[in-house]
């Protein structure tokens, strides 16, 4: 056994040592850290000697040596205070000076531990000595962390979510869709009559024309419930939204104002029994009749119903798509205000309406299915923005092209796309927060009788399955932030491209969403599985983001069409011309050679350089773009029919729109970053950025593995690094979910009391 000198100087060294080489960590970047504090102390020779000797990887310190060092700490009757601001280091200063009063905490200690991210729950199991735990650490303020994620939306959702605290938006367990419908339906009005339904109208129809604080709204509001926020954005978004965009000032002043306040509650009747994601080729019939000036909307077939019509049972009115057929010509799909039912509620002639039934959540949603069976409405109730028809009976559009007009159209409502993302990231930050705090407060388990249980928090699968997700939410707030904002200003010059980015973001993070909700159902066992406790609500409301404003797998695929064209040719499109056209000219990507160095490089600065995560990131999208494109123009040079060719492509374009929606996130989250004025917080921020950017390489690491990008050495150590990462965020854990401004009622649970 090594003999050991023990001065004051290297005692307080030691726990260090023994937490560093028990975990593994002593990596060329962990030993400059190191080596910075000690030549920066004010150690005699032969101590620094003795202090580098130890933390020299060819030469470790031997077993013998590593099992004194634990003697050495066992025996000390300080005490190690994980609520201190650096427990190890105020530990290891009171043990080397056992017979003096020292709060101080000594700066080349604490250099180690912040550089190092070396936190309690990394050694605190090492130790058999007493401890005062603290489930959080108190260093950051979840105030300002809520104040970041606000960005200039503060003035509206400061009093919203007081708003929304008040007792009669409590949410409990409601056993039938009838009292659900009737609490939902309820708090709608509540809501149209505060004015925050029709915030993202003109002011002249009781808005601000503030789409992005409208947004803001919306994803608060669904921390509440589900069902309501389904039916706000129906009402709002949706049926109000359809007016506002599709209408012009006849339709504005006749029908705005009154859908603002609920007066006039709609439906947006768009998806049909037999074509849900294909709106193109929508049944439903819009005839104009010249002699009685009138539009005819009509139901060809059974199965030709309009399906899942939020607001069905309540609608007084429906924006109707249908095909728009004028002296015999179709001219493509056109929106139509069609009355549903007379000033009694009741349906009005030829109108049929049933209802969807239960469904796996969002009960308090009346769904339903319409049927029209000739219904006549005034000539006056086309939504005619992009296409009219004059008094004397002949159609018009400043769109000639029909395909254009159709695209044009649509993209106007891109802004419900986006609420429908931002719906279910706050579905996922909900339950991230109950089962955080669950996993804050429930014990279970540990060797040594004597000590008590250990939170599940403290748990390293624990930190992966919650920390990782946390970080995601943070990155992916922010990129709809930015995606809302350039919505509310596009113009004809970006438009294409927020489609695309809309698509692929709101896929993406649905998909997320529900991944996230069934990982903290699981992490809280059986009282996740109880409706008392909210996540199973949140899990039944969230599934079907997935698939309602565009199914998910259809999204992912469009938008990866318009990232191999650049955003030239329209979004939607099914006629592949014009992708095959640009392909045929700009399919070139330049192959690179790796150097070994980079491939296999695993220090702290380069995994954790933000240049290094961009770089990666572009390159997956960049590879899939040119691979996929490289595999179409092969099959179409065979003399493959160009649909048939995308269809052989299907999944390689899920992956190029998976991947083009990860890189946009990180983008916008690393262009956030840089403007944060707190040191603190940016060091925060900077530390969930690396940890989403490394679980998305980690997670398609065989993909880089198979490029040549990353060597197994460097797989390994971003692995490795993941999980450091969580482990380094677990004492802000808190702090970080309360930072997602929920209101306290919102997540008030018998396993989560707040």
């Amino acid at each position: 056994m090594e003999k050991l000198q023990n001065t004051p100087n290297l005692l307080k060294y030691i726990p260090f040592l023994y937490v560093m080489w028990s975990d593994d960590l002593f990596s060329p970047s962990e030993i400059s850290v190191f080596t910075k504090a000690i030549e920066g102390d004010t150690l005699k020779e032969e101590e620094i000697k003795s202090i580098k000797r130890w933390i020299d990887p060819s030469n470790p310190p031997s077993d013998q040596t590593m099992l004194r060092w634990k003697e050495l700490i066992d025996q000390s009757k300080i005490r190690l205070i994980e609520s201190d601001s650096y427990p190890l280091s105020l530990f290891s200063v009171r043990w080397a000076n056992k017979d003096q009063e020292v709060d101080q905490v000594d700066p080349h200690l604490k250099f180690i531990e912040i550089n190092l991210g070396i936190q309690p729950n990394h050694y605190h199991h090492l130790f058999k000595v007493q401890k005062n735990t603290a489930h959080t650490a108190s260093f950051y303020k979840a105030s300002e962390i809520d104040n970041l994620l606000k960005l200039g939306h503060k003035e509206a959702i400061d009093p919203f979510r007081k708003f929304i605290s008040k007792p009669s938006f409590t949410w409990e367990v409601r056993h039938t869709k009838e009292a659900q419908r009737d609490w939902v339906r309820r708090q709608l009005k509540e809501l149209a009559e505060a004015g925050y339904g029709a915030m993202a109208f003109d002011p002249e129809y009781g808005g601000i024309a503030d789409m992005p604080a409208y947004g803001a709204i919306f994803d608060n509001l669904m921390f509440v419930d589900g069902s309501l926020t389904i039916k706000f954005g129906v009402q709002f978004g949706l049926f109000g939204g359809s007016i506002a965009n599709l209408g012009t000032k006849i339709h504005h002043d006749k029908y705005l104002k009154a859908a603002g306040k609920a007066e006039i509650l709609g439906c947006f009747a768009m998806t049909e029994t037999r074509h849900g994601s294909n709106v193109r080729g929508v049944k439903t019939t819009a005839t104009y009749v010249k002699e009685n000036d009138s539009l005819v909307v009509h139901t060809p077939s059974e199965n030709d119903n309009k399906i899942y019509i939020g607001n069905a049972l309540d609608a007084s009115m429906a924006t109707v798509f249908a095909q728009l057929i004028v002296e015999g010509t179709n001219h493509g799909v056109h929106a139509i205000l069609v009355p549903l039912r007379d000033e009694n509620g009741a349906l009005r002639k030829g109108v049929r309406i049933e209802d969807n039934g239960y469904k796996l959540g969002l009960n308090g949603v009346d769904n339903g299915k319409i049927w029209f069976h000739n219904v006549a409405v005034p000539r006056e109730n086309l939504l005619n923005k992009f296409g009219s028809i004059d008094h004397q009976g002949k159609y018009h559009s400043d769109i000639e092209n029909r395909n254009k007009r159709f695209f044009t159209m649509l993209g106007t409502l891109v802004g419900g796309r986006i609420c429908v993302g931002k719906g279910a990231l706050s579905g996922a930050k909900k339950a991230l927060a109950i089962a955080v705090k669950y996993a804050l407060n429930r014990r279970q388990f540990n060797s040594d009788q004597k000590i008590q249980e250990d939170l599940i928090m403290d748990y390293p699968t624990h930190q992966l399955r919650l920390i990782k997700p946390i970080a995601k939410s943070y990155v992916y707030h922010f990129v709809l932030e930015k995606l809302i904002t350039q919505y509310a200003n596009s113009n004809a010059s970006n438009r294409r491209e927020i489609e695309t980015q809309a698509a692929a973001l709101k896929a993406t993070i649905t998909w997320f969403a529900n991944n996230c909700i069934q990982e903290c159902r699981e992490a809280c066992g059986g009282q996740g599985y109880m409706s008392e406790n909210k996540l199973a609500s949140i899990k039944g409301d969230v599934d079907i983001f997935t698939t309602f404003e565009g199914d998910n797998t259809v999204l992912i695929q469009l938008a990866a069409k318009g990232i191999l064209t650049n955003f030239k040719t329209e979004f939607n499109s099914d006629h592949f011309r014009d992708i095959l056209k640009y392909l045929g000219t700009q399919l070139s990507d330049r192959l690179t050679t790796f150097n070994p160095i980079f491939t296999n490089k695993t220090d702290k600065d380069h995994l954790y350089d933000s240049d290094f995560h961009l770089n990666a990131l572009e390159y997956r999208r960049r590879r899939l773009t040119f691979s996929v494109a490289s595999r179409i123009q092969k099959y179409t040079k065979k003399g493959i029919p160009s649909y048939q060719a995308f269809l052989k492509v299907q999944t390689h374009l899920v992956e190029l729109g998976k991947a083009y929606s990860e890189e946009l996130s990180y983008k916008a989250f690393i262009e956030f970053t840089k403007t944060i004025q707190s040191n603190e917080l940016k060091f925060l921020f900077d530390k969930l950025g690396t940890l989403f950017a490394l679980s998305e390489i980690h997670d398609n690491a065989a993909w880089y593995l198979e490029q040549g990008y990353i060597g197994a050495a460097k797989s390994k150590a971003i692995r490795n690094r993941v999980e450091r990462l969580c482990s380094e965020l677990r004492p802000h854990v808190d702090t970080l979910v309360d930072g997602f401004g929920i209101p306290k009622s919102c997540i008030n649970t018998p396993i989560t009391p707040v």
